[in-house]
């Protein structure tokens, strides 16, 4: 066994060793990207579900763009306003007050008041019935299909089929809007949480074609429209509509609503 020659390999290894790490530590000081310290603790006051609600591919996206300017403080759908002052507080802005929403499916076509043209057996998925007959087994083909494709989408466990149409949880909802994209007929819209008045009805259908389908389907009659005092309510392609920001929550357009569709 040569001890020379072992010690000169320990000290060869042990040299390069150091020049690898002093290499290392230079460069990585060299190259350092530097870190916005806003950015970190606004990413550390997200709630972190990573739900792309805020329009932003993950927390990490709006916390870097919040940090930038590009993003308002109150971004985060999730968190809402608690978590918007707080950011507020990091970024040095004032509080910004904003309204709470959550979602809302304008459809109430249950079970009992819908009719159906056949039974459906088969993949239950609302995006699968664009390639069904008729768009699926309802008559009414605009109505909420029932099988759960926003359901899936939702991360807050905070929408569920009940008796044939999706029904939102106003509490459990953080309005990242997962099921909204989801929904092939559009049903589903972001009202403010304190609304307390709706209409269950999306159907662009004339009058008669909406009786046929549906006990409950709006039929454009204008009764709502006409009995407004505040001018919140509108019937366009035969559908009421309501303007959340007139709308005072008065009840007049859910007396004078003869399908009892508003809600």
């Amino acid at each position: 066994m040569n001890i020379g020659a072992i010690i000169t390999a320990t000290v060869v290894v042990a040299a390069v060793g150091l020049f690898i790490g002093i290499f290392l530590s230079v460069a990585g000081k060299k190259f350092a990207v530097e870190t916005d310290e806003r950015e970190v603790a606004v990413r550390e006051a997200l709630p972190g579900n990573n739900c792309g609600g805020c329009g932003y591919p993950g927390c990490d996206g709006l916390a870097a763009a919040i940090a930038k300017g590009q993003a308002p403080v109150n971004a985060c759908p999730v968190g809402g306003e608690a978590v918007g002052k707080v950011i507020a507080g990091i970024m040095g802005q004032e509080i910004v007050e904003s309204t709470r929403m959550a979602a809302f499916v304008k459809c109430t076509g249950t079970c009992e008041k819908t009719n159906d043209n056949y039974t459906y057996t088969g993949v239950e998925d609302c995006e699968m019935m664009a390639f069904i007959p008729g768009g699926g087994s309802k008559a009414c083909n605009y109505g909420c299909m029932g099988f759960g494709s926003c359901v899936k989408a939702c991360p807050f466990d905070a929408i569920h089929i009940v008796n044939g149409v999706a029904v939102v949880n106003r509490e459990a909802c953080k309005a990242c809007g997962k099921c909204i994209a989801k929904c092939p007929h559009h049903l589903i819209e972001l009202a403010p949480y304190e609304q307390q008045t709706f209409v269950g009805c999306s159907s662009t259908a004339k009058g008669k074609a909406v009786t046929t389908a549906c006990e409950i389907g709006c039929i454009g009659c204008k009764k709502c429209e006409k009995t407004c005092p505040n001018g919140a309510i509108t019937v366009t392609d035969f559908c009421a509509h309501i303007d959340y920001d007139k709308c005072t929550n008065c009840g007049a357009c859910k007396e004078a609503c003869p399908r009892h569709v508003i809600l």
